[in-house]
Order: structure tokens, then C-alpha cells, then sequence
């Protein structure tokens, strides 16, 4: 192998690919990227064997070939070289580095050591906005569970429907949903024809890490590619693929837990909330994060009494219609939910001090709803 980059689409190249390189591994060789020129570019690729990314650069190839080399040291080395051209160089088992009146030699591992990519049909797949899906994945992703009890919920639920795609993420404590509009169907069409568009939905439990790479890497305003591979599913545009395993399993009735009769409506600015909500965190217990709100003649007074640090009392204008509510929750929870709101006002409803509150956008164009479960009161 011998090709020719600049210095800034190799570093690109390797930032996006070395984020799924695990921090330990009993295999030498996931340390790696594989780096495979053909002509005109070359393909990196780094995998933690449930994540796979490649990504391809422009290059002067001037002899394809592939070799696998240290990922991190690479990326590392390529930050430190002159804004010069890159040569780089197969020799054995070492790839050759030079820039400017720079050498390097790096020990590598052959192309055949390297675990396959996943094997996915695309051409049987599934066309979605780049754009849309980034929102979705940051508007749900975090309520995912990090518990190992429950694995179906360490995993964003994702439905995708002829008209629509829906993602759900949930702890059992607090929940998040958004929808999306998505003309999507089949990726193969015949020349000439329209996109065929599915009728039946399909459903995926995908990894909060996976996302989180896609998210990062697909940041235009195209499409994406959606394939399924037996248990994997693999997302690619024309220079960039991530492939991921999926959860096994099936997820809960989410919709059983959404209340539909919460009757007692507040709106508040998502700021001035967030802000009332984090003066009284300081004085929460470390444990519960517990704080009250009372909501009562279009004001919500906010209340923390913690017995080892004291207590706290604040209170913001409202508009609230409702017989008077006092509830708690968890702090923690609150300011996640409103961190990831829109700006502007949120519509929170609620039925009792036992049931779920739900917030949600006021902005009706945003099919959008977060879910917190009540902590029990304490006087």
C-alpha cells in the first residue's frame, strides 16, 4: 500500500473511526484501525465488536493495499506532523509514516486479523433524514437505563413506520418520546421510479452508544441509509457507515404508562424553572435529590428541607389551572427533562401527587412528551 492524504482529512478520518476503540480489550488487534486504500480513497475502520465505524478520506492511491495499525497513536502522531502532505506506506507489517522531514514506523497487525464488519443489506433498506434523526436521538437518548436488571431498557426503543418515526427511552422513572416525520422505504429503487414506501413498521432496540456515533458523525442535511443484518443494523451515507448490534428482546407497552387524563395544567419557562430547580438541588439530599413544588393560584413555590444541610424555599409566577397540587420529585430527573426541551415555555400536566407528570413542548409542530414519575411527599 502506498497513498498520499493531507493532514487534516487524515486526523478527520481517524477522530471520527477511533471513538469506538475500546478502552480494554483481550484482543490486540481492536486497538487497531484498519486502514484499506482503493483508488481515489481509503477506508478506515475501528470497531469495539458491538460498534463498528468506517469512514472514507480522498487520497492519491498509488498502490492499494491494507494493513491495521495503533489507532490512538496514530491519531495522536497525526496531530503533532507539519500542515503538510502525508505518505503513508506498507512494509511488511509496519505501516510508514512520513510528513515533511518527519519518519515514522508503526508496529501493525495483518488486514486478516481484523474482525469483519457486520454483514447488512442495504440495498433492501431504508432511506431517513440525517437531520431528523439527530433530534430524535438527542431528545430520548438520555433516559435510557445504565441498570444491568433490565437490558430491553438499557436501549432506545425505535419504530419506524410508513409516515413517521417514533424513539422512546425510558428508566422506569423517567421517560422520553419523540416523533418525527419520515418518507422512508426500500433504499433499492428501479431508474425512474418513486421511492417505495413501506406498510408495515419496523422496530429496533438500539444502544445509546450507537446513537451517540451516529449522531456525532452524521451532522449534515442529507439522508441516511438503514440497513438490518440478521441481529445488527448498520447506518451509511456516501463516506461514512456505523454498524451496531442490536438488543434482543421486547420492549414494554410504554404507552400504558402515559397518563391521558392529567387535568391540572401548568405552564412555566423552561429557564426560569431550570434555574429555581438548581438553587434548590444544592440543599437536596444527596440520596433522593427530593424537592416539592407546590402549584396554586398561578404561582409554584419550590421546597427542599434536608435535616444534615437545612432547607430552601423559592417561588416563580406560573399559569396554572388546577385545584392546588403539592408533589415531589427528583431533582436530578426535572433538569434533565427541561434541559432538553426547547426554549421557551413547557406544558406540564399533571393528575395527582401518586401519578406521572408529563412536559411537553408548547409549540405543537413538536410531537414531543417526557414522562418523571412523582417521589413520595415528605412533610
Amino acid at each position: 500500500m502506498r497513498l498520499t492524504v493531507t493532514r487534516q482529512n487524515l486526523q478527520r478520518g481517524l477522530a471520527a473511526v477511533t471513538a469506538s476503540i475500546p478502552g480494554k480489550s483481550t484482543l490486540p488487534v481492536l486497538s487497531n484501525v484498519l486502514i484499506a486504500s482503493r483508488e481515489g480513497s481509503v477506508w478506515m475502520t475501528a470497531t469495539d465488536l458491538d460498534v463498528s465505524i468506517r469512514v472514507s478520506i480522498p487520497a492519491e492511491v498509488s498502490q492499494p493495499g491494507a494493513l491495521t495499525a495503533p489507532g490512538r497513536k496514530l491519531l495522536e502522531l497525526t496531530r503533532e506532523l507539519p500542515d503538510e502532505p502525508v505518505s503513508l506506506g506498507v512494509r511488511g507489517h509496519q505501516l510508514e509514516v512520513e510528513c515533511g522531514n518527519s519518519r515514522f514506523k508503526l508496529n501493525g497487525l495483518p488486514e486478516e486479523e481484523f474482525p469483519n464488519v457486520p454483514a447488512v443489506d442495504f440495498e433492501e433498506g431504508w432511506s431517513v433524514s440525517e437531520e431528523s434523526l439527530r433530534r430524535l436521538i438527542r431528545s430520548t437518548a438520555f433516559a435510557v437505563s445504565t441498570e444491568e436488571s433490565r437490558p430491553i431498557l438499557n436501549g432506545v426503543y425505535w419504530v419506524l413506520a410508513a409516515d413517521k418515526m417514533t424513539m422512546v427511552a425510558t428508566n422506569g422513572h423517567r421517560l422520553a418520546r419523540m416523533s418525527a416525520a419520515a418518507a422512508h422505504g426500500r433504499a433499492a429503487q428501479e431508474d425512474g421510479a418513486d421511492e417505495v414506501v413501506g406498510e408495515s413498521k419496523e422496530e429496533f432496540i438500539v444502544p445509546p452508544a450507537a446513537l451517540s456515533h451516529v449522531e456525532r458523525l452524521f451532522d449534515g442535511a442529507g439522508e441516511i441509509t438503514l440497513g438490518r443484518g440478521g441481529n445488527h443494523l448498520g447506518f451509511r451515507t456516501e463516506n461514512q457507515e456505523v454498524y451496531t448490534r442490536l438488543i434482543d428482546g421486547k420492549y414494554p407497552n410504554y404507552k400504558q404508562v402515559v397518563p391521558r387524563d392529567n387535568d391540572k395544567i401548568a405552564r412555566v419557562d423552561r429557564d426560569t424553572l431550570g434555574a429555581a430547580v438548581r438553587r434548590m438541588a444544592v440543599l437536596a439530599s444527596d440520596q433522593t435529590r427530593r424537592i416539592k413544588l407546590t402549584f396554586g393560584d398561578d404561582r409554584v413555590h419550590l421546597d427542599v428541607m434536608t435535616p444534615d444541610l437545612g432547607e430552601a424555599h423559592d417561588e416563580q409566577d406560573v399559569e396554572y389551572a388546577g385545584d392546588e397540587l403539592r408533589i415531589a420529585f427528583n431533582a436530578a430527573y426535572i433538569l434533565e427533562v427541561l434541559r432538553h426541551m426547547p426554549d421557551g415555555e413547557v406544558r406540564v400536566a399533571f393528575k395527582s401527587p401518586e401519578r406521572a407528570a408529563t412536559f411537553e413542548p408548547t409549540d405543537p409542530e413538536l410531537d414531543y412528551l417526557c414522562l418523571v414519575m412523582p417521589l413520595r411527599l415528605v412533610d
